[in-house]
């Protein structure tokens, strides 16, 4: 793994790189070799905050803690990148093991197709402004397939989508 550092209105110190890089290489299990690591530590409002950012074939790894110790922070955000691997690897796993074969999927979608379409659940939240770029990041790191936001440049509700072939699609509204 390549770590990049870097520090926002805050030295970065020996003590603070070598934790960082102590904690973050116990990681090297899962990823390749050349696979880059962006890490930004910076001070905000007496909090000590570390963001992480892990670029996949699929999207991101990102993870973000803030607390009064640079070092209780960096052991939160090693922990939490460490859950989120683990739930991509669960997910994968499930996936292919519960893969029905072609026979069984079809004799399901017609019965299903009897059935009266009910929704079970309602969301409502707020819309905010953004690129698309940026809210793929935001779908990514929410594991969610889409995402419904409010398009910068055009001011228009866009959404954006996760491909089957693992590329990004933009839903834009005509009226």
């Amino acid at each position: 793994m390549r770590i990049t550092m870097t520090g926002r209105n805050i030295d970065l110190t020996n003590g603070l790189k070598n934790q960082v890089t102590k904690k973050l290489t116990k990681l090297e299990k899962y990823f390749a070799p050349d696979t880059e690591v962006r890490v930004v530590l910076s001070t905000v409002k007496d909090l000590d905050k570390i963001e992480v950012t892990i670029p996949t074939k699929t999207g991101f790894i990102r993870a973000e803690e803030a607390t009064d110790d640079f070092y209780a922070s960096i052991d939160l955000v090693e922990e939490d990148i460490e859950k989120q691997i683990k739930k991509f690897k669960t997910k994968l796993i499930d996936k292919k093991q519960a893969a029905l074969p072609f026979s069984d999927l079809f004799a399901e979608e017609e019965a299903e197709a009897d059935e009266e379409i009910v929704i079970v659940r309602s969301k409502k939240f707020a819309v905010k402004p953004m690129d698309p770029e940026e809210a793929c990041l935001q779908m990514e790191m929410l594991g969610h397939s889409f995402f419904v936001f409010l398009n910068a440049d055009t001011e228009a509700v866009n959404v954006v989508y996760k491909r089957k072939d693992g590329t990004y699609g933009l839903i834009e509204p005509e009226v």
